[in-house]
């Protein structure tokens, strides 16, 4: 960013401050640092009630930004009133009375979520909870810039107060990254919240600054006046508005969309929503600076060779999702950016500025009200994603003059291209004899291939939008029908993310294995033969510790074991349930039970458990309060194997409430299996803390077993009494881990990047 200062006014009687441009620069960047250090901290304190998924993040983002545009429709309708030390002092009140609402705490008016409609739960209890405080800091960006625009009319800077954005967006990208890297590991979130307040009135004294500033200004002949209005410009027409709301809508839309298609259908990955917003406020940077580091015209040549590229690639899913990543990171940055220096060439007069603001959030709350509210809603994949990218390439240039004739031949030419794979796919699926010969893994190589081709005629011909939004189109069509057509048996969407059935052949379990995946990260998995229905698979088989637990339970409880699980999957653990025995499944999606007990896709809750199976939706931490002192015999808590993990379901506090549910020779299995983080040493300190016996287990998956039998499973077993953990000490498959010096997780800290690194160190060893 770069803040032009004219050495001469051409003004005598504007006063020649060469510190004015930093001190609105410093106000407006501290004021982005806190609206964007407070959005992933009001996540810590209550996203984790419903489970943390990124739709959970992307409701939020929805809360944001409407609060974003209020703040914006403020700093719009302020600008009506004509004194600017009015304005100021109008500010101010704002600002203190909002203070009222501090330190920040989440709000309990709204009791508890329901968990088949957690939506309007969130954004209510978001509102009430931070909502004055995060609009009034909203209005920051477009207020001080129209401030500044009138404070420093007649310097050069004062002609292009827009370059401040620059700074405001800045500041958001920085905190942004610092909050995961820095604030969460070294700070408690009772310490988070009075440090957020501290910098709070930090800004205030800024601003008051700012107010000592306009009312000190001088006339030449030494009263006190007011700067002036600014003159009135052209008011803006309709179609123009339209347009800067499209403009603003799409980068919006595609990063919550690009979120949500890497989580679900790329792989999983934690703080995977840092990289998508930290790429969305960086080319805030770029389009507003003063000297642009990426022309338009570059960004326009790499964005059509990157959306191409991503067309045909958005619809499968491969080994190699680190180059997956990096191409739709890549065709999001470039777009956005387009989308951004698309909006900045637009922008109007410093008069009108505050209404450029305001267009430019209503267009995001247009994006992500979309993706958050509407799509969940009538999509049963991440639709949302694919169908933006195709219509944001109609903001691409037109072209000039007519069409040439090869600019139609490379339309055509890509069109057919793209439309050869599904065809011929379809015919080659029908025919016994090649398929024998060539596996439906080499088919998709080859039809992704043609889709490669297709895309070289879409990139020769990026100037002319239509053409170019034609051929992309038949692109990511032809991927998603060919690759929809091999893959899933049933896929549906809720809320809390997408979940599939697949089919996947195991000859050693008799034939067809029904699999349930959500994202990227397997749930559960059934034979359908009928010998091996009933027999509990992957992490639940007998072999792993959580099935030696089930087992280890019942036999110490031959009249009858009272069994509780956080996370019902696919219900492989009712496979163990005796007549006298008691199951609670606690599960937060509804979708998750009904899918369960759909006995065309699993039949372990209704068909292989003896007797009824109860479900207590909602999250298990609020649930199980519910449930009665000292009442199961074994509680697994299988909940940290995907890419959202509720962390406040491993804290000592959580871990506490666990074992006030135990008999006194009851236990409690944590299964800490994940691929992203080391989640064993943070629970190993929470029984430190809690000094009670525990023990740990890595089972290794066997060779000599069907594919689908048993999976490798890491577990922690923790009980109330050494009684209770005393049959365990007796199994040489159980041990016991040295002590640690992690810190241990509480309602209060979490070190999310901690764990993260940890568990990269270990898998580069």
């Amino acid at each position: 960013m770069t803040l032009a200062v004219d050495p001469a006014s051409p003004r005598p009687d504007v006063k020649r401050d060469k510190a004015t441009p930093w001190m609105f620069a410093v106000a407006i960047f501290t004021s982005a640092c806190l609206v964007f250090t407070v959005q992933p901290m009001v996540a810590k304190l209550v996203l984790p009630t419903l489970g943390g998924s990124p739709s959970v993040w992307n409701a939020s983002m929805v809360f944001f930004q409407t609060a974003l545009l209020v703040g914006y429709g403020y700093a719009h309708l302020l600008q009506r009133v004509t004194a600017l030390r009015t304005q100021v002092a109008i500010h101010l009140v704002l600002l203190a009375a909002a203070a009222l609402f501090l330190p920040l705490r989440i709000s309990g008016a709204l009791g508890d979520p329901d968990p088949s409609a957690p939506t309007l739960w969130l954004l209510g209890t978001l509102v009430a909870s931070v909502g004055a405080p995060f609009a009034v800091l909203s209005a920051t960006a477009p207020l001080l810039q129209a401030w500044f625009a009138r404070v420093r009319a007649g310097h050069a800077d004062g002609q292009n107060p827009y370059v401040l954005y620059a700074a405001s967006n800045l500041g958001s990208f920085l905190a942004l990254l610092a909050y995961p890297i820095l604030i969460e590991p070294l700070a408690s979130l009772s310490g988070q919240r009075w440090g957020w307040s501290g910098g709070y009135g930090l800004f205030v004294l800024l601003v008051a600054g700012l107010a000592l500033l306009v009312w000190r200004r001088r006339s030449t002949a030494g009263g006190a006046v007011d700067p002036a209005a600014l003159v009135a410009s052209a008011p803006m027409t309709w179609r123009e508005r339209g347009m800067l709301i499209l403009l603003a809508a799409a980068p919006s839309s595609l990063m919550l969309g690009v979120t949500a298609h890497l989580s679900t259908d790329v792989a999983s990955a934690p703080f995977l929503w840092v990289a998508p917003l930290a790429l969305y406020l960086l080319t805030f940077v770029i389009a507003f600076e003063a000297r642009p580091a990426i022309g338009l015209p570059l960004t326009l040549a790499i964005q059509g060779c990157a959306s191409a590229a991503c067309a045909a690639l958005i619809a499968f899913r491969t080994g190699e999702w680190a180059v997956i990543f990096a191409i739709h990171l890549a065709t999001f940055f470039f777009t956005a950016l387009m989308c951004h220096q698309l909006l900045a060439a637009r922008r109007p007069a410093p008069d009108r500025l505050t209404e450029f603001y305001l267009l430019l959030s209503l267009g995001g709350v247009v994006g992500g009200v979309f993706n958050a509210l509407i799509a969940p809603a009538i999509f049963n994949m991440v639709w949302e994603y694919p169908l933006v990218l195709i219509l944001v390439g109609l903001f691409r240039p037109w072209g000039r003059g007519p069409l040439k004739k090869w600019e139609v031949a490379c339309m055509l030419a890509g069109v057919a291209i793209a439309l050869t794979p599904p065809g011929v796919l379809e015919a080659m699926r029908y025919s016994p004899e090649f398929r024998a010969q060539v596996p439906e893994q080499h088919m998709v190589r080859m039809a992704q291939a043609a889709l490669g081709v297709a895309a070289l005629f879409a990139f020769l011909i990026r100037d002319r939008a239509v053409l170019f939004t034609v051929v992309i189109a038949t692109m990511v069509w032809s991927g998603y029908h060919i690759s929809r057509g091999y893959d899933w048996d049933l896929s549906e969407r809720s809320f809390f993310g997408v979940m599939r059935v697949a089919t996947t052949p195991d000859p050693a379990l008799g034939g067809p294995v029904h699999v349930l995946m959500h994202g990227t990260t397997l749930h559960g998995a059934q034979a359908q033969a009928a010998r091996h229905r009933c027999r509990p698979t992957l992490y639940y088989a007998t072999s792993t510790p959580l099935g030696q637990a089930a087992l280890q339970a019942q036999s110490l409880n031959p009249q009858g074991a009272v069994i509780g699980v956080v996370g019902q999957g696919a219900g492989a653990m009712a496979a163990y349930k005796r007549a006298q025995d008691r199951l609670t499944f606690f599960e937060i999606d509804p979708m998750v039970d009904r899918m369960s007990r759909d006995p065309r896709w699993f039949s372990f809750i209704n068909g292989c458990a003896d007797g009824p199976v109860r479900t207590v939706l909602g999250d298990a931490r609020l649930t199980m309060t519910r449930e009665a002192a000292g009442s199961y015999d074994l509680l697994v808590i299988d909940a940290f194997t995907s890419d959202a993990v509720p962390t406040h379901l491993l804290t000592v506090e959580a871990i506490r409430g666990y074992l006030r549910l135990l008999k006194p020779n009851g236990v409690v299995v944590l299964h800490l299996s994940n691929r992203n983080l080391e989640i064993t040493l943070p629970a190993e300190a929470a029984a430190q803390a809690l000094d009670v016996p525990n023990l740990h287990q890595i089972y290794i998956e066997r060779d000599d077993t069907p594919v689908m039998a048993e999976a490798s499973t890491e577990a922690m077993i923790i009980a109330p009494t050494e009684a209770g953990i005393a049959p365990y000490r007796d199994d040489g498959r159980w041990r016991q881990l040295q002590p640690t010096d992690v810190r241990p997780w509480t309602d209060d800290y979490v070190n999310l990047f901690g764990a993260l690194m940890r568990q990269w160190r270990y898998s580069v060893r």
